[in-house]
């Protein structure tokens, strides 16, 4: 597996500067998570990495190939797969049918042999569809594969995301939020197959998360954003007790629940303790991070 390698990356709209010089490098066969704020920066980061949008400057290296300036579509050929936050399965297809649309980059049989049933088209359909099988089993939905997608559970409907992102193969897996709105028992069931995904199969995973307690258990490396600007980058524990870190999600009164003083009055701890790098509950923050050009986080 190549490494990722981000480099100086900068993103800027009319003006606003979201991503400031970030660097970070994934190395082959780990968790790499970048976490921050709501507003940080983190998406406008994973749409770069999947050519959604394009960089003012730097570099995106993964392996020999260079991703900035690419199109999604040769980025996926390249062994990138990317989970976006919001459910997003055709919801009458069954489960298996959902996993197939997967195995298309992968396809050799043309519309014409396809669509005529010729013989080589139809050993690669069945070649395909027993490889969906095989990853339904890995994630835990081989019972499910004759039903509905749309019928599942939400924490299912997710598992079937990250099963049909698995299909095609990746050698890079980009998971924005794969947890969110799960239910505790959901989340470590996919936190669970997500360190399977690396230690089974190998392939390199970067993961954006609010869930610090996922974040903490499943990553090998961390980078921090705060304002579009990298503010820390190492193991979880180093990146946990980074004074820096603790500014970011605290304010500088260090969760007194004051704000004077902080530059970041919206975001200091009101104390309910969830919004430490050790917590496991989402964030919100509103106020001076509404206008910062990027609809999500």
């Amino acid at each position: 597996m190549p490494a990722l390698d981000v480099r100086e990356l900068t993103v800027r709209f009319a003006g606003l500067t979201a991503l400031d010089a970030v660097s970070f490098t994934v190395r082959p066969g780990t968790v790499h998570a970048v976490i921050g704020p709501n507003g940080a920066g983190k998406s406008t980061c994973f749409n770069v990495l999947s050519g959604v949008y394009r960089a003012t400057s730097g570099s995106v290296r993964f392996g020999g190939h260079e991703l900035t300036g690419m199109r999604p579509h040769r980025i996926a050929g390249l062994g990138v797969a990317r989970i976006f936050q919001n459910v997003a399965l055709p919801p009458r297809a069954t489960v298996a049918d959902s996993l197939l649309l997967g195995r298309h980059r992968l396809t050799r049989a043309g519309f014409v042999a396809a669509g005529l049933r010729l013989p080589s088209a139809a050993r690669e359909e069945r070649r395909h569809r027993e490889r969906v099988r095989e990853i339904a089993a890995f994630v835990g939905l081989e019972r499910q594969l004759d039903l509905p997608a749309g019928s599942l559970p939400y924490g299912q409907q997710k598992l079937a995301e990250l099963a049909r992102a698995l299909c095609m193969e990746p050698r890079l897996l980009l998971l924005d939020e794969p947890v969110a709105g799960m239910t505790a028992d959901e989340r470590r069931r996919t936190a669970a197959v997500i360190a399977g995904v690396r230690d089974s199969l190998g392939i390199s995973i970067v993961l954006v998360e609010h869930d610090m307690g996922v974040v903490m258990r499943l990553a090998d490396a961390v980078t921090v954003l705060d304002f579009g600007r990298r503010i820390a980058d190492g193991t979880p524990g180093a990146v946990q007790n980074d004074p820096a870190v603790i500014r970011a999600y605290l304010g500088e009164s260090g969760g007194t629940g004051e704000s004077g003083g902080t530059g970041h009055g919206d975001r200091t701890a009101e104390g309910d303790g969830d919004r430490t790098p050790e917590g496991d509950g989402d964030r919100t923050a509103e106020g001076d991070r509404s206008g910062e050009g990027e609809p999500r986080s």
